[in-house]
């Protein structure tokens, strides 16, 4: 049977699958020359022609695909990690904008921090989060002891380094004096420093997570840091402290 020349101004029709002989396909890239610009994955299924080249002569060609279908598999996995990455830095953006928000509905310094120790560890999908302050003589004025972590002195640099914001460990356990009882379920965990007010003593929140590599170093600490500072100015608040 005798094919019709396809027009360049209309679309090319692909038949059914047992319809395509090889004409057809030509015909199909012949009027779509970007065709493997776009679907990179199909020059993984091609099959260079064997060529007889001479002896003592190296054909580049195989070499070449071999090459490109590398590439191609490595911007594959690049752009997967990627995208699985953004999926998670979204979704621990909203988990903290929710936390803040849970914050601003305290209706007394109790309540928050029953907030900060009951209901972030539900917000963050993490297993305990405690509020540690130094007990330099005194606690946080005008909070009660109840929903605090007594820390000795100088222990929150102790544990964090004098100049360090935000520690992420990924550890095997727990450390008891700061989640107690809970040490024995922490595997991973995080601690950022809070610097409540002049008039306050030195204190930082921890997370703890009993999922391995939930924290590690490699992490991001911006949204941490954020959720920090939003800590601050609501105890500061409750507690009618300066700045």
């Amino acid at each position: 049977m005798t094919r019709t020349p396809m027009d360049p101004q209309k679309p090319a029709i692909v038949p059914p699958e047992d319809e395509l002989d090889a004409q057809t396909v030509t015909e199909y890239l012949r009027l779509h020359p970007d065709f493997l610009l776009k679907h990179p994955d199909a020059v993984l299924a091609l099959r260079p022609p064997e060529r007889e080249i001479g002896e003592g002569v190296v054909d580049l060609q195989t070499f070449l695909l071999d090459r490109i279908r590398a590439e191609v598999t490595r911007l594959k996995a690049t752009q997967r990690k990627l995208i699985a990455t953004s999926r998670v830095n979204l979704q621990n953006q909203s988990r903290v904008h929710a936390a803040v928000l849970a914050l601003l509905t305290a209706t007394s310094c109790d309540h928050l921090l029953q907030i900060i120790t009951t209901d972030l560890a539900v917000v963050l999908d993490v297993d305990v989060v405690t509020l540690c302050v130094e007990a330099n003589g005194t606690m946080l004025p005008g909070a009660r002891a109840a929903g605090i972590v007594r820390l000795p002195p100088h222990a929150v640099d102790g544990f964090m380094g004098p100049n360090r914001e935000v520690m992420l460990r990924s550890i095997t356990e727990g450390d008891a004096s700061i989640f107690g009882a809970a040490a024995s379920l922490v595997r991973s965990d995080a601690l950022v420093r809070l610097r409540v007010s002049s008039r306050a003593p030195a204190g930082l929140v921890a997370f703890g997570s009993r999922r391995e590599g939930a924290f590690h170093p490699g992490q991001g600490t911006e949204l941490l840091g954020f959720l920090a500072r939003a800590l601050e100015f609501s105890i500061r608040t409750w507690l009618d402290l300066p700045a």
